[in-house]
């Protein structure tokens, strides 16, 4: 059984995250449901300890506050369906423009609403870098493509005809297969392709990733589109503000590279501009945060940019960051090796803010990585004396938290413009381990009005994602 201490703290988490969230995310929670909520902890709370719940009046919570500054490009994103609900349209914005162009986005089903939203966030002159790299007849195609501007990547494979894929699905651009002729056309415009197989277009945020046969030669790439895309970070505003170390996590395409170049900008630029004005550097493994060049893209603010040689280097160069530029936040993409893990411990424990993706869909998956699961504060098995077992109602092995996690906070990205938000990663590991879903909140963005949304979850169902359940409206 969960502990009573470890089970008080999850089930407090609710009235803690509004504490946290309070300088940018509005709670959506009304009165009622906020009644709902505290009555249920008192229930599972008396279940464990015995002590019956206290039958005064649950407090009021505070109304939905109006957001802080207009909402942002990202905020206008309509295609989440299951966790809005409803909720008041009420909080004013200073941006008429943004607002009416979610409402327009709302009108339009789900993938149209999206493929509308990111070609308005597109700038033809820098797609037109990416499209001039290919053969000609695929060139003219797209140019033309009356869906240009929503295009995510371009897949070219030997032998088979071109696919490119929009965010409302995907099409086959030409019916003649690809030769060898048309793939080195492709390469020629591009920079040196790195050890992991990916090179970038100068002065673009656009990839190129490449497949090889077993003798080393190129038969096929993808050639996908990087966009600087502006308010991608304001669901954890306020985490970054409390100077918290952030692990973001997520299937690929949900963009995770995205969220952190834009939170590089937000925690770099001028307070003036917006920003928080701190010292960034960012290690950029394959120049996918700050794009291709010497000259890093615009997108990443005032940040500073470190390029690493090779990808099996990356963890020196996290280390040589923090000893020679004494940054105040760290900015890194995709750590996937226990060295790497280690080098983030280290990069913690001198104070320093970091900011990483990792390999893993969710905190559970991570848990179970023995490689990375060290990001979270590891997993050790224990042996129990008979008493403590017989306490704890459990068997004497059991698995605990080894040591304090390397990042207060966690994120997954389960789609574009909704977050699933660990507030607390020790507490979250220790849930886990003991068998029960953690607390956590969901946060969107209103449709309406492009404020943060952010509404408290317990698991299997409970909470934001039933709308008749126990947090539902």
């Amino acid at each position: 059984r969960l502990s009573h201490a470890t089970l008080t703290a999850t089930l407090e988490m609710s009235a803690a995250s509004a504490t946290l969230a309070r300088h940018r995310v509005a709670p959506a929670a009304s009165g009622a449901s906020a009644a709902r909520d505290a009555s249920f902890r008192g229930r599972v709370v008396a279940h464990i300890s015995g002590v019956p719940p206290a039958r005064g009046r649950a407090s009021r919570s505070r109304p939905p506050r109006a957001p802080s500054r207009a909402p942002s490009s990202l905020s206008a994103y309509a295609d989440d369906r299951r966790v809005l609900g409803d909720v008041s349209a009420t909080s004013q914005t200073t941006s008429e423009s943004a607002t009416s162009s979610a409402r327009r986005a709302a009108e339009l089903p789900g993938a149209d609403a999206f493929a509308a939203h990111l070609a308005s966030l597109t700038d033809p002159g820098e797609l037109d870098k990416l499209v001039a790299l290919l053969p000609p007849r695929l060139r003219d195609a797209l140019r033309e493509h009356p869906r240009r501007l929503a295009l995510l990547e371009v897949v070219l494979d030997l032998g088979r005809a071109p696919i490119a894929r929009f965010a409302d699905g995907d099409e086959q651009l030409v019916s003649d297969p690809l030769t060898y002729d048309d793939v080195d056309a492709a390469l020629a415009g591009v920079g040196d392709v790195g050890g992991d197989n990916r090179a970038g277009v100068n002065e673009t945020l656009h990839r190129v990733s490449v497949i090889r046969n077993r003798a080393g030669n190129v038969v096929g790439l993808t050639a996908r589109v990087g966009r600087a895309i502006e308010g991608s970070a304001d669901l954890v505003l306020d985490l970054l503000r409390s100077g918290r170390s952030v692990l973001l996590l997520g299937r690929p395409g949900v963009g995770k590279t995205t969220a952190i170049r834009e939170i590089a900008r937000v925690l770099s630029v001028s307070r003036e501009s917006g920003g928080m004005a701190r010292r960034v550097v960012i290690v950029d493994t394959s120049n996918e945060i700050g794009g291709d060049g010497d000259i890093p893209h615009p997108g990443i603010g005032a940040a500073r940019r470190m390029q690493v040689p090779r990808p099996d280097s990356q963890h020196h160069v996290l280390i040589e960051a923090v000893q020679n530029h004494t940054p105040e936040v760290i900015v890194v993409d995709e750590i996937g090796t226990e060295l790497e893990a280690q080098a983030a411990r280290t990069i913690s424990q001198r104070g320093v803010q970091m900011i990483a993706t990792a390999h893993g869909h969710t905190l559970e998956n991570l848990l179970k990585n023995p490689t990375l699961n060290d990001l979270v504060g590891g997993v050790a098995s224990v042996t129990l004396g008979d008493d403590e077992a017989r306490r704890r109602r459990v068997q004497k092995s059991v698995l605990e938290r080894e040591g304090p996690p390397t990042f207060g906070a966690a994120v997954e990205m389960l789609e574009i413009g909704r977050w699933r938000v660990h507030l607390d990663v020790g507490v979250a590991v220790d849930t886990l381990l003991a068998g029960y879903e953690p607390h956590v909140e969901i946060r969107s963005f209103d449709e309406r009005t492009g404020e943060v949304i952010a509404r408290p979850w317990l698991g299997d169902g409970v909470g934001a994602e039933d709308s008749s359940g126990l947090f539902g409206s």
